[in-house]
Formats: structure tokens, sequence, C-alpha cells
């Protein structure tokens, strides 16, 4: 494998998969650095089931789905509470918006089609394809992940819509020294790329740094020099609202992919570099 990431730091903030793309860094040459910048993502049984409770029991208008994995852990929990085929029916008499394509193939697994679907992975996307929609006075059931969604709640109701939210997954922050670890390596430019996987890790980061008061410092960092990397779209736009903007978002929005982006961005580099000395 090329060694695009030759003698390159590259922090890694998510959890899941950091010795598979540990592995990866170092087949390109990188230095991974292990640096969770958010805990363990627990399932919440008791809100999936007080929220399936309330869904059949007083079916939406609009079922607004935010995660392809969110919405199979509800179908999981349905069945083990043997009610599956009732939530299917009332998600069938039920008008659905998706954000992301993961979410839309859970919902194509189902037989099921959203009449209004984001345009670019995010909620700003979600919002703007919502807009034609006369949503006053309707009750809509907001499946999120593990995080609220304060924007997305906010414009409903401003819209006059009833909202309700079921939220499969509880983030858990990360011990506070290892924000405390990762915030210093990005101040002192300790490492040269962070690659962040979700939203939370961007936002558990954020806060952290804004409780230390170095938030515009690190913003500051990341403007000039390290690279700040995003697994996707929807994670980019929540780098975006914290004043960090993605310089490396793969198309194919997987973990895997965001280290090789990451390769070919500093492979560009150096052949821009290389150019500028000829």
């Amino acid at each position: 494998m090329a060694q695009h990431l030759a003698g390159i730091r590259v922090a890694l903030t998510g959890p899941r998969k950091s010795k598979e793309m540990s592995l990866l860094v170092e087949k390109m040459g990188g230095i991974p650095l292990v640096r969770p910048a958010q805990g363990t993502v627990f399932l919440d049984d008791r809100n999936i089931r007080d929220g399936l409770v309330s869904w059949i029991s007083d079916p939406p208008d609009w079922t607004v789905l935010t995660t392809g994995m969110g919405l199979d852990a509800i179908f999981d929990m349905a069945e083990d509470m043997e009610i599956a085929d009732q939530l299917l029916d009332v998600l069938s008499e039920s008008l659905i918006a998706a954000r992301g394509y993961k979410t839309v193939n859970a919902l194509r697994k189902r037989k099921l089609t959203p009449l209004v679907r984001d345009d670019d992975g995010s909620t700003d996307g979600l919002i703007r394809e919502f807009a034609p929609h006369e949503l006053a006075g309707q009750k809509v059931m907001l499946q999120l992940h593990g995080e609220t969604a304060p924007k997305l709640v906010g414009w409903l109701e401003e819209q006059g819509a009833q909202v309700r939210q079921v939220l499969p997954y509880r983030h858990v922050p990360p011990e506070e020294g290892e924000l405390a670890q990762l915030l210093n390596e990005i101040l002192l430019h300790e490492v040269d790329a962070v690659a962040f996987t979700s939203g939370p890790q961007v936002r558990f980061l954020v806060e952290y740094a804004a409780s230390k008061g170095k938030l515009e410092a690190m913003q500051e960092a990341f403007r000039q020099g390290v690279v700040p990397a995003s697994v996707g779209r929807v994670t980019a736009n929540a780098m975006r609202e914290e004043g960090i903007e993605a310089l490396v978002v793969p198309e194919d929005e997987k973990m895997g992919a965001l280290i090789v982006e990451l390769g070919r961005y500093y492979a560009a580099r150096s052949a821009d570099k290389a150019d500028l000395l000829q």
C-alpha cells in the first residue's frame, strides 16, 4: 500500500474500529494515535420501549428518521415486544422523512419509501427539502440516534408541528483525561490530522475546549495546519456548526475510506509542494 501518510500523526477520535483504523494508518506509513472523544454508546431500552408504545398507540402524521442503525434498533426492540407488524403498519400509514442514505436503505429493506429526504446528508438538507410541506398541527415522531437535535426540533416546532422523540442510543462522554490530551496535542500541533467519525465526538471535544477557554485557539489550530477530517457529510456538518471546516470527507462514508482519502489529501499536498519547488 502506498505510503501516503508517511510520518503523519493521525488522531483517531472514535472508539469503534480504532484497531482496524490504526492498522490502516500504519500500512500507509502514518502514526495512529487513539484519542477517544466519545465514550461507550449504550442501547437505551427504556427510551425505545416507551417510544414504541407512544408511536403505536398514537400514530403520527409524519415519521422523521435520521439514522439507519437507529431504525434497525427500533425494529429489533419491536420484534422483542412482538409488535413489529404493528410498527410497520403505522409507518406504512405515515408520511416519512429520512436523512442519510443508510436510513433510506434501512427503509427500503422494509419496502418503505420516504416522501422527503435530505439533499446532502445533513440536517440542514433535510430541513430544506421539508420546507414546502405543511406541518402546522401535524404530529411528528422524530427518531434520533444518541443525542438531541435542537435545530431540527426547533424548526419543526416553529412550523407548528407537535414533536415526540425516540433516541435508541445514549452517548456517554469520554474520560476527561482523553479529551485533555487530544486538545493539548491539537493546540501544540503534536498531531497532523484528527479523524472524526461522529457528531458527538466533535461536540464533546468542543464543549471541553470551551470549558477550558480554549475553543478559539483550537479552531485556529484547525485552520493553521492541523487537518480536520470527517467520515461523512453528517459529521462534517456537525463540525461546521462548531466552527471547524472538514478538509477531508470521503464520498464513500466509511471509516476505512476516510483514512484512504486522508492519504490522498497528503499525497496531493506533497505533489503541490514539489511543483512549487521546481
